[in-house]
């Protein structure tokens, strides 16, 4: 063995390591020097004690150990540490101790201790016959508290993340873990112990004394740094971190570097961004690259479309084997179609793209829409990269390839081979699967819900989520983003796009693949927990995104999300004609986590002056299903004109008495009247009856009530996805996005 015992350090203090690393920085020098020795000696992953010298490195508290390289050097160190001690196998080539019978904890005294490092260096050699052996790790063992895991993991989307959970044997099992985007301040390492399901633990429950939450909040974010100043480390695994009201410590330390160093990718500045989004959304002159006068031709239905649509721009047909197409003058070469082009919309066969995308460059085209398909998705790798490379060579932004194109219909711009779309509105709405895109373009049509863009994305060799969520922010026509996506290029970049966006309108993301749990191979418990969507749901919520949990939720939060006012409060009040749809409202309103007001004495007797005497006050408020419109209208105006309460969600139960359609007019007259004073609160209804309802939902809808037939859970699922993007766009307290 090549290093010497002193170099793994004798047993100090936590305090003194953390006062050194506190008072002369983190140890940058020694940690680059103990990782290129590691690279130098052809591995990926650091033994335990290289662990600890990297520990003592950035003050991550860790507890007096030694290397021994016999079993009469296991004895004296253990000695020197006092009490009981853990021994663990030190080999490189053992990642998983546990797995090979190489960890004894417990061990006392000089017997135990031979004993333990005797079978540990069997178990060893029996698991692993090849493997090289430096000898046992020495640890002091510490004494019981909350066992936590700290580490941090590379994300194929995010970059480097930090992790923070239950540790021990169950983290896996029970995968109470919430992740951040490393690295994190002191601010953000304290909300991550608030953030797991089992925070209440870490204050003490059952008289158990509460943990010093400084202390592992420091671990949090000491690991956050480490990574983030050296990219090649992969993963880190502090599991466990033995958590206790003086301190905490992390009893076993695990550290993987790369295999490889990620290329980067092309990057944009914001201002570059907008300049080259500005000319794909509102160009002034389209050139078509494969434009067809034969029906059937994708070409033919693109050309179509922009003449159909409206597009009062240039629209230039590009096809050397013919000289008018629609009417319009074709050219041979897109290089000859005179003055400016913004967009070329491309509908050749795949392999003739990257000769036409040169021409394209060379005519000084900014934009590429690609609705092609037969690149990476079908495995022609070689091509996509090849036509990346002439965008890139030119400084072309490319859409797609394999989309259905897009529309913008502010513009009357439709540059798709699907069916046109022209309601417009201040929707934006982006697939990267083109039948997800046509399920937008139908649920579009059948809600007559108004759009600002429908955008595929196909396989996003450049234009991705990031570009368009910076465009849409800025888009004075667009109030709310919905985007469908199955993974994220660069999800720092989104994550930076979105915490631009959000203060000023919501975004909406459905997220393809939550199962693909185990989908990529990890080395360590954070690793692990990483593979599956918990990466994914704790970045998108810290950005203040609104994660839909299916397309229909997807589709149904942009559409009401722009029509709901913004509350001003918490508290929350059910009016309702039906007592069954007043507890499953409340079920609804508990399982989006909002709060049931309590209403106070003088409120209760308001309402109970206008319902009657076997209704029942409170909340829910039932005013039975007997009642005459009056009743409701007087409950809804109390609603309204109560400064105490912020949100209304109304459950409406068909009777002759009061039919839909009435119900639905005194309502919408109602809250009209109130916003013409000024006073503005989010109002969701749940119609319960016959086929009529439907009539009266659509009509409260178009007049700023969202409501729905048969369904209790929608109408609140939407007023918490509304309360939600309240809260981060900071507009209530809560999770303001920062």
């Amino acid at each position: 063995m090549s290093a010497d015992n002193t170099a793994y350090g004798t047993a100090h203090s936590t305090a003194h390591s953390t006062a050194r690393s506190t008072a002369h920085g983190f140890d940058q020098r020694a940690v680059r020097e103990l990782l290129d020795a590691v690279r130098a000696d052809g591995r990926t992953a650091l033994t335990a004690p290289e662990g600890k010298l990297l520990a003592d490195a950035y003050g991550i508290a860790v507890p007096g150990e030694a290397l021994a390289r016999d079993v009469d050097e296991a004895v004296a160190q253990a000695d020197r540490l006092g009490g009981k001690v853990v021994l663990k196998i030190v080999s490189p080539d053992i990642l998983h101790k546990t797995d090979a019978g190489g960890v004894v904890v417990g061990a006392e005294g000089a017997s135990q201790v031979r004993e333990a490092f005797c079978r540990i260096v069997e178990n060893a050699r029996a698991y692993a016959p090849g493997a090289r052996i430096d000898g046992v790790q020495v640890q002091q063992l510490l004494r019981p508290g909350q066992e936590v895991i700290v580490g941090a993991v590379t994300d194929p989307a995010f970059g480097k993340v930090v992790a923070f959970g239950l540790g021990g044997v169950l983290v896996e099992v029970l995968k109470d873990v919430t992740f951040r985007l490393a690295p994190v301040t002191a601010d953000e390492a304290v909300s991550m112990l608030d953030s797991i399901r089992a925070a209440e633990i870490l204050r003490g429950v059952r008289g158990a004394p509460a943990v010093d939450r400084w202390a592992l909040a420091e671990q949090i974010r000491r690991v956050s740094r480490l990574v983030d100043d050296f990219p090649e480390i992969a993963e880190v695994d502090l599991n466990p971190v033995i958590a206790t009201p003086e301190g905490a410590m992390a009893a076993d330390i695990r550290v993987i570097l790369a295999a490889e160093v990620p290329v980067p990718r092309r990057t944009f500045g914001r201002e570059e961004i907008l300049r080259s989004m500005r000319r794909l959304m509102e160009p002034r002159a389209v050139a078509v690259i494969g434009a067809s006068n034969e029906r059937g031709k994708i070409g033919n239905s693109v050309m179509r479309n922009l003449v159909d649509g409206g597009f009062p721009g240039e629209i230039h047909p590009v096809n050397p084997r013919a000289d008018d197409i629609l009417g319009r003058k074709a050219y041979k070469s897109v290089t000859d179609v005179p003055g400016e082009v913004d967009v070329a919309v491309f509908a050749i066969p795949a392999p003739f793209v990257a000769a036409a995308l040169e021409e394209v460059g060379r005519k000084g085209i900014p934009n590429a829409v690609l609705i092609p398909s037969g690149f990476a998705e079908t495995g022609e790798h070689a091509l996509q990269d090849e036509i990346v490379a002439v965008a890139e060579r030119y400084g072309i932004r490319l859409l797609g390839p394999n989309i259905y194109g897009y529309y913008s219909t502010w513009q009357d711009l439709c540059a798709t081979f699907c069916t046109p779309y022209d309601v417009k509105g201040g929707v934006a709405l982006t697939s990267q699967s083109g039948g997800i895109g046509m399920a937008i373009l139908g649920f579009a049509r059948t809600t007559r819900t108004g759009v600002s863009a429908i955008v595929g994305l196909g396989n996003k060799s450049d234009i991705d989520e990031d570009d368009l969520l910076t465009w849409f922010g800025e888009d004075p026509r667009t109030d709310c983003i919905a985007m469908h996506l199955e993974d994220l290029k660069d999800g720092r970049a989104f994550v930076e796009a979105a915490r631009l966006t959000v203060p000023k309108k919501p975004v909406v993301v459905l997220k393809a693949g939550r199962t693909s749990a185990g989908a990529r191979a990890a080395g360590s418990h954070t690793g692990a927990l990483a593979g599956d969507d918990a990466v994914y749901d704790d970045v998108l919520r810290q950005a203040g995104v609104i994660r839909a949990p299916g397309l229909s939720d997807m589709l149904e939060y942009a559409r009401a999300l722009p029509v709901l006012p913004a509350p001003r409060g918490d508290n929350v009040v059910v009016i309702t004609g039906a007592g069954g749809s007043g507890v499953l409202l409340s079920d609804a309103i508990v399982d989006n986590g909002l709060r049931l007001m309590e209403i106070p004495d003088d409120l209760d007797a308001a309402f109970k002056a206008f319902i009657p005497p076997f209704g029942a006050s409170g909340n829910p408020i039932d005013i039975t299903g007997g009642e005459p419109p009056s009743t409701y209208e007087a409950t809804i105006r109390l609603g309204m004109e109560d400064p105490r309460i912020h949100a209304l969600v109304l459950g409406y139960w068909h009777t002759i008495v009061t039919p839909p359609m009435v119900f639905a007019e005194l309502t919408a007259r109602v809250v009209a009247e109130f916003r013409e004073r000024g006073v503005e609160k989010p109002v969701v209804a749940s119609l319960a009856g016959d086929v009529e309802v439907e009539e009266a939902c659509q009509y409260l809808f178009e007049r700023g009530v969202v409501a729905y037939p048969y369904t209790t859970e929608r109408p609140v699922a939407v007023l918490g996805a509304k309360y939600r993007w309240a809260r981060a766009a900071g507009l209530l307290g809560g999770d303001a996005v920062s």
